[in-house]
Formats: C-alpha cells, structure tokens, sequence
C-alpha cells in the first residue's frame, strides 16, 4: 500500500533521478500528517466553542496550577508576545480568564482562569485527549513509544530542549 507521499517522491525520483529526494519521505509525512492531525483537532475544539489558540492558552492555565504572567504564558505556549495579548483579549471577553496586578507585588499583571474558564478546559481536556488518541491508535504500545523517542530525538536536534 502506498500513500500519496509515496505518489510525489516517486514523481520526483522519476523526474530528477539526479537528487536524493529521501527527506520527503519523512518531511511530506510530517506536514501531511499534521494537516489531517489538525483538522481533527480543531473539530473537536470546535464543539466547545475554542479555536486552537483558546485552547492552548486555557490548557495552560490549567496545567501551570497558579496564575501566570503574559510572558510566563508566552513562554510556555512559544507565541510572541502580541499574540498572547490578542488571546488574551478574546478569552478575558468571553469571561474565561481574568488579569489582574499580581498581589504579591502589584507591579505586573497575572492571568488566571474565571471559574467558568476552568469548567470549560475541564470539560474540553478529556474530549481532546479521546481525539489524540483515536488519532493514534493505529499505532502498537511498542510504536507509539518508538515514535516519542524518534520525534524527541529530532525536537532535541533542532534545539528544541527544556532548560
């Protein structure tokens, strides 16, 4: 079985037999997956009413367990920092997070979830986390572990490491 990566590295083997197309096979997958990947995603966001961006923010709210600043969210959500405040904005609208001075100073601004804000991640986190793994559930114990050590490997080659 062949799929449509397959399709586009034969064409261009036949077409430049001259050049090692093989990085296709594995960037063409990743970009295609990513599309398909997404667009289940944004499906199931959708039916809490979240886009992508939303979600992220809400999520890691949720996950930092305390309020954080617009650059500890920026941080931990690797967008700039204009786009923190415009989803900021939207979900400060919507009553899902509130920003206020931090109280331990009163210099700065903090963000926290609104308690509505929080029954939403809670309610759409479950629904996320049954997307990803129908997503991936053609995938053996055995594969899917193989899989997170061989993207870890790439992410931590390209620089992209905790510290």
């Amino acid at each position: 079985m062949a799929d449509h990566v397959d399709f586009i590295v034969q064409q261009w083997a036949e077409q430049r037999p001259d050049v090692d197309v093989s990085p296709m096979a594995v960037i063409g997958r990743l970009k295609r997956l990513w599309q398909l990947v997404d667009a289940e995603l944004r499906q199931t966001f959708k039916e809490h009413d979240l886009d992508s961006a939303s979600f992220d923010v809400l999520a890691t709210l949720r996950r930092g367990g305390t309020p954080l600043s617009p650059t500890e969210l920026m941080k931990a959500s690797m967008v700039t920092s204009g786009a923190v405040t415009q989803r900021l904005d939207k979900l400060e609208a919507r009553g899902l997070v509130v920003r206020a001075e931090r109280a331990s100073d009163g210099r700065g601004v903090q963000v926290e979830l609104t308690p509505e804000g929080l029954a939403l991640i809670d309610r759409a986190l479950p629904d996320h986390l049954a997307t990803e793994t129908r997503l991936l559930s053609a995938l053996s114990g055995t594969e899917f572990d193989e899989l997170v050590g061989t993207l870890r490997k790439l992410l931590e080659s390209l620089g992209d490491v905790r510290g």
